[in-house]
Order: C-alpha cells, then structure tokens, then sequence
C-alpha cells in the first residue's frame, strides 16, 4: 500500500534526524530517486565551463608592521605546522580579520610594496610576495590608527620579520604598503595531512597553487562513501565525521576563483592516520 505524500515526508525527515549526514545525503537520494520515479533517472551532465587560471588583482592601500617567530608559529592560525618544510618559507604573514576572514583567506598570496615611505622603504621600492598563514588579532584596548593596527576595518598586514626587513627597514615598525592578489605558485601537487580517529576526521589541505586559498573540500571514497562535503575546523584543515578508513580516498579542492582540482585515489586504502599525500595541484 502506497504511503500518502506526508508520509513519504515525514519518513524522509526521520532519515535526515536519525542518520548522520554523510550517511542521510545518501538515504535521502535514494528516497527521493523512487518517490519520483524511473523517468528522471538518465540525466544529462551539466556542460563543464573551464575556468581560467587565477590572475593578479588590483592594487590596494593598507599598512603593514612584522612580528617575531619561526618556521613553527607562523603558521599557527591556519594550521600550517611547520611553514619552512610545507614551502611557505618565510615568506608569510598574519592578516587583520577583515582579510583572514576566520581562516577563508589560509594559503593566499600576496604581492606587497613599500609605499609612500622614503626614509624607511628599501632602495627602488622592491616588491615581495607573501603567503596568508596566519591572523593578526584586534587589540581594543589601542586606537586603530595608534598601535591597533589590525582592529576592524583596517587592511593590514604583520609580516614576518625575516622578510619585512626585504620591504623596509624593520625599525619604521609600521609602513604603508600597496598590495595586490597573486597567483601562488607551488612545487608538486596540493597535500592532504589526515588526523584525527576513527570517529573523527581531520585533513588539513596545503601548498594550494592558484588562488590559493581553499573555500570548499570534498572527499570521497572507492565503495560506500559518495562525495562528501567536509565542514572547516579552523584555518587549513576541514573536518567530517563520516567514516573513511579501509576506502581509498579522493579529495576535490575549490578555491576562491571557482576552479576546482579533483585529485583522485590519492591516499590507499591503508592510508594511516598523521600521513600526508599529494593531490593534483592547480596550474
């Protein structure tokens, strides 16, 4: 006996309460594929649009100070452990929070200029690029223009200190720049760190080429697992806690520009827990 359309619904929803999500996705198709029918099964694919590759923005004005550090903090809010080993070198930079917008902004490039600043500027105003790995917090208790430096609205930048010193002399403590979007460009293909447990899934995507910076992670396995949409834990590293041991794993990269990068079968489906494995990077 045919259920009545509440019915259906009121079933559908109690798959979407019970089941976790990867798993109600699923469920949820399969419900909807047969209330429907057989006739929309064969569907044709959407046409591919290819994207083209990332280009430099336009010039903007900000500010710019530097911090001290090493290879292992400056990559602390976006999780990147070690910036040196994973080919960021020392090339980084904190953002204010307008521009790290709560991680979104983790493994852009930037290229940066001395400006308006000749007694502190390097000789020829030599420009340098610079990855997004870090956040510069607010500090309320300063004015933003006296020592707030990175309190909303503010555009600014806390470079390195190894590398501001190639912008300007470091004892100007703060100067004003002009900065623009580049493409960032990467040696080898896009990495994926997997930790966590087996209830609890963590991968942290980096050396990103392009834009750079991811805006959407999904992954998917060789048998039950169907492309799933993982969650941002913080900075760099997404999370999901669908299951994905025992199945090979491919990851599909989104970046701000719209491209995407699918890199398949990448991690075996031995993969272990705190291993890292490499992706198909953007050109």
């Amino acid at each position: 006996m045919a259920w009545p359309l509440r019915g259906f619904y009121a079933a559908f929803l109690l798959l979407t309460v019970v089941l976790p999500n990867c798993r109600a996705t699923i469920a949820g198709k399969v419900a909807i594929h047969h209330a429907i029918g057989r006739q929309n099964h064969v569907k044709t694919p959407p046409a591919k649009h290819h994207k083209p590759p990332f280009k430099p923005g336009p010039w903007k004005k900000a500010r710019a100070t530097f911090y001290e550090g090493g290879s292992g903090t400056f990559g602390g809010a976006c999780n990147y452990k070690d910036v040196v080993s994973q080919g960021y070198g020392m090339s980084t930079a904190a953002l204010s929070d307008v521009m790290f917008q709560k991680g979104k902004a983790c493994g852009a490039c930037y290229e940066i200029r001395c400006v308006d600043n000749p007694q502190w500027c390097k000789p020829g105003q030599p420009s340098i690029i610079i990855t997004a790995t870090d956040n510069c917090p607010p500090n309320y208790a300063l004015a933003s223009d006296n020592g707030g430096w990175c309190n909303p609205p503010n555009e600014h930048f806390d470079i390195a200190k190894p590398v501001f010193n190639q912008l300007a002399d470091h004892t100007a403590g703060i100067t004003p720049i002009e900065y623009r979007r580049v493409p960032c460009k990467k040696q080898g293909g896009i990495r994926f760190t997997i930790n966590g447990n087996p209830w609890f899934y963590q991968v942290t995507v980096w050396n990103v080429g392009g834009a750079g910076d991811v805006v959407s992670l999904q992954v998917k396995g060789n048998d039950k697992l169907k492309w799933t949409k993982m969650d941002r834990d913080w900075g760099s590293t997404w999370k999901t806690s669908c299951s994905l041991v025992g199945e090979s794993l491919s990851f599909r990269v989104k970046t701000s520009d719209g491209r995407t990068s699918t890199s398949w079968h990448v991690a075996p489906k031995n993969w272990q827990f705190g291993q890292t494995y490499e992706g198909k990077n953007f050109k």
